[in-house]
């Protein structure tokens, strides 16, 4: 485990003799006897705590924390004063010190006061990490597609992103609305805050408002406490309406004075709550239709209305199916620790040629599945959900009737395909064991050689490493 690295400044040897004994274990320690000493180290190396005075000739305890500050706005940094001083302290938390200790003090005290520093330290640095990561999953690029509807799409995100206004997303279910709302949020000015996910549709009608706005004490029956909404919880932040025209009328009301008003009222309260929310809304209904049947209030829409992306049904851009494929392999053969790089020919032909009526969200699912069955280090037909391969024609339903044949072709088509089948089940189950599977099929193990070969069936590629 890596050690806490923390600087002392005290122009005091016998100070700095102090900190080297009670920060002696866990501790990587390094001293300087001046203000001007640590502005070098500073300058060099990166600290998690610093540990100076104030009053020192030369360079001062001030300079130190703002030198501190510049290079590494993470590390902590702790004041210490003598008599006389302690405003000067209250002073340097202002500009961004952690904590002060006052002379002469107690040694288990000053261990502890530490020991937060390098604690906090650490929590901010993990904030960051975690921070990155958002950046990096919800990165714009992993909006996979090059067909010319998706780069407007691109375009349209990063517009929305640097814009601070509501965003309204349309399309059919599974098209990515929500990464794209996500990854609106961690490239705007609000991604240090909340990202609040919220699907209306699955809110209970009476529950609604309470989950969206809050609620007082007393306001309904078991509500033995206030509690805040979501609305409340993404302050500084966004919230993103996932199927906003599920919302019953009634809130649909209510919202629409949160978007103007930039104010909610919890329900059952009296007092106006404001709020500083970013609102990203996304469905996948006709919102004009749903406001001319009257199920949707026509001021609620031309509040969300404001910045309107669509996001394409796969169908429309069929030629991004191989790249999103690759996008999910890497993705998945990575969350599985998996040993697998691509697709083979046939995998690819349904890939392709499938409609996707779940859109995106069903390709993904589909080459999750294939991943996790892969027994091969590329994705082969076999591999896809049966259900695919029938949609696809790249099989024949069970009992399905080959008319199109005359009746012994039909006959060997389909033994064929059955022969096939078998073996590969058979593969699988006794881990790609030849022999195993002779005794099984009740023939001779040359035979079984025979037919593996003929079907293009490989025993090695099912035996466990």
């Amino acid at each position: 485990m890596q050690k806490t690295r923390v600087l002392i400044v005290d122009d005091k040897e016998n100070m700095l003799k102090l900190f080297e004994k009670i920060l002696a274990d866990g501790y990587e320690l390094s001293t300087a006897g001046n203000g001007s000493r640590a502005l070098a180290l500073v300058a060099n190396e990166s600290f998690d705590v610093v540990v100076t005075d104030i009053r020192m000739p030369g360079a001062g305890g001030f300079e130190v924390l703002r030198a501190v500050k510049a290079r590494s706005p993470s590390t902590e940094v702790v004041m210490m004063t003598g008599y006389g001083t302690v405003a000067d302290a209250v002073q340097a938390m202002k500009m961004g010190a952690y904590d002060y200790l006052e002379k002469p003090f107690d040694p288990d005290a000053a261990a502890m006061v530490v020991s937060r520093a390098a604690e906090r330290k650490g929590l901010k640095d993990e904030a960051a990490t975690l921070r990155r990561e958002l950046e990096s999953t919800y990165a714009l690029h992993n909006i996979v597609g090059k067909r010319a509807k998706m780069l407007e799409v691109y375009r349209l995100l990063e517009q929305a992103a640097g814009l601070d206004i509501t965003v309204l997303l349309g399309g059919e279910t599974g098209t990515g609305k929500e990464l794209a709302a996500r990854a609106i949020h961690y490239h705007s000015e609000r991604k240090a805050r909340r990202f609040v996910p919220v699907n209306c549709g699955a809110l209970p009608p009476d529950l609604v408002e309470s989950e969206l706005f809050g609620h007082a004490k007393g306001s309904f029956t078991g509500a033995a406490g206030a509690k805040a909404g979501l609305f409340e919880e993404a302050e500084g932040g966004t919230i993103f309406l996932d199927e906003v025209g599920e919302l019953p009328l009634a809130t649909q009301v209510k919202l629409n004075r949160a978007l103007q008003e930039k104010e909610i009222r919890r329900v059952g309260g009296n007092e106006a709550v404001r709020v500083d929310v970013r609102v990203i809304a996304a469905t996948h209904r006709d919102l004009r239709a749903e406001v001319g049947a009257g199920r949707f209030r026509e001021d609620l829409f031309y509040r969300l209305h404001v910045f309107p992306v669509r996001l394409p049904p796969l169908r429309e851009r069929a030629e991004d199916v191989p790249l999103l494929a690759a996008h999910f392999l890497e993705k998945h053969a990575r969350a599985f620790r998996r040993e697998v790089s691509g697709f083979e020919p046939d995998a690819l032909r349904v890939l392709t040629s499938h409609p996707w009526p779940g859109n995106v969200r069903e390709l993904e699912n589909a080459v999750e599945r294939a991943v996790a069955v892969a027994k091969r280090d590329r994705i082969g037909q076999d591999d896809l959900p049966q259900e695919l391969l029938v949609a696809s024609g790249a099989v024949a339903p069970p009992g399905a009737i080959l008319t199109t044949l005359p009746y012994r072709d039909a006959l060997d088509q389909a033994r064929e395909r059955v022969s096939r089948e078998y073996l590969l089940a058979l593969m699988r189950e006794l881990k790609g064991n030849v022999t195993k599977a002779a005794e099984r099929a009740g023939m001779e193990r040359e035979s079984m050689h025979r037919l593996l070969k003929k079907h293009g069936i490989r025993s090695d590629d099912f035996r466990e490493e």
